[in-house]
């Protein structure tokens, strides 16, 4: 683990007193994608209200399995095999996040990996509230090629060392995050925070670990086991109208970043009766968004098709009383 500190520079812009106090640029490294992936590096960069670098920590994590993708992060079991579990560092972890808005590109990503860590040592992440840099990108319509992290960093001049270590990607980040703050917070702009729910609760399936170093021993979804919803036992009864109740056997799909975490909200529709689809088609009755103009495909194609959207906290509301299907 290490820790610096930087000097405040203050900055004569007029700030907006709704803007939070302080922000946590997070980066985290991981052995994959999935729900039962763990964090195998972490690194995280204190900023004031106005963006400026206060302290950075950084730390590698055993996850006690394989650690994945070794060709991406350079991670081996032979340097994991003596770092500290998440439970030795959690404490530490959750002081750089208490208080403050955590910061990441990509942010559900790295909240969901966070979230879930937390609930296997019993605990909760002291986050209350997200932004995602590609949102916080698209408010202020930056004209980037795309929004990987590369580009941000190249349209603020700020140089990569090393990609995919948690250290630089954090620094990097937190470099190119302080303009956009500036940036939104000279117009005006309304910053797309999103709130953060700790999960309370976390059952593992048993993931084996490799006896190589990580190389050639990993597969990419191979033994993860898939996760297979039941069946809707409801017919579909078309669209959703609005200022009406959703109904039983409704095929509802999802896009882009949630402040529940996707697969708990996906869990609840399926209780209530709902079709959890995994695109829009003509047969979809509601698409859930926070983001209606971010031209993902199935924004796009429910615009085309005319399927109705809503935002996430509308359909939580529309969750709590759901129209039992006919007969």
């Amino acid at each position: 683990m290490l820790e610096d500190r930087a000097t405040a520079a203050p900055s004569a812009t007029s700030w907006p007193a709704a803007y939070p106090k302080g922000y946590a640029v997070v980066d985290v490294e991981t052995t994959g994608l999935a729900r039962d992936d763990r964090i195998i590096s972490a690194a995280v960069y204190r900023l004031d209200a106005r963006g400026e670098v206060e302290d950075h920590w950084y730390t590698l994590v055993n996850p006690e399995r394989d650690p994945g993708p070794v060709w991406i992060h350079g991670l081996t079991s032979e340097l994991l095999d003596g770092a500290p579990l998440f439970a030795d560092v959690a404490e530490e972890f959750a002081a750089r996040l208490d208080g403050r808005v955590l910061v990441a590109h990509n942010a559900v990503f790295d909240w969901q990996m966070i979230a879930r860590e937390y609930a296997r040592v019993r605990r909760e992440a002291p986050v209350r509230q997200r932004l995602c840099t590609i949102a916080l990108s698209k408010e202020l319509g930056l004209p980037l090629p795309n929004f990987k992290l590369e580009s941000l960093a190249a349209h603020f001049g700020v140089v990569q060392q090393r990609a995919h270590h948690a250290l630089d990607d954090a620094r990097v980040l937190a470099e190119a995050f302080r303009p956009s703050l500036r940036a939104a917070a000279a117009g005006g702009v309304r910053l797309p925070l999103l709130e953060c729910r700790p999960l309370t609760e976390w059952s593992d399936r048993p993931v084996p670990r490799q006896a190589s170093g990580g190389y050639g021993g990993y597969r990419q979804a191979g033994w993860r086991p898939a996760r297979k919803r039941p069946a809707c036992p409801y017919p579909n009864p078309g669209r959703y109208e609005d200022g009406k109740r959703l109904k039983q056997g409704m095929r509802v799909a999802f896009s882009g970043d949630t402040s529940t975490e996707r697969e708990l909200l996906e869990d609840r529709a399926t209780e209530a009766g709902l079709h959890v689809a995994g695109s829009v088609s003509r047969l979809t009755s509601l698409l859930v968004t926070n983001d209606p103009d971010s031209g993902t495909s199935k924004t796009v194609k429910a615009r085309q098709y005319g399927t109705p959207i809503v935002d996430e906290a509308a359909f939580g509301q529309l969750l709590r009383d759901v129209e039992p299907a006919d007969g």
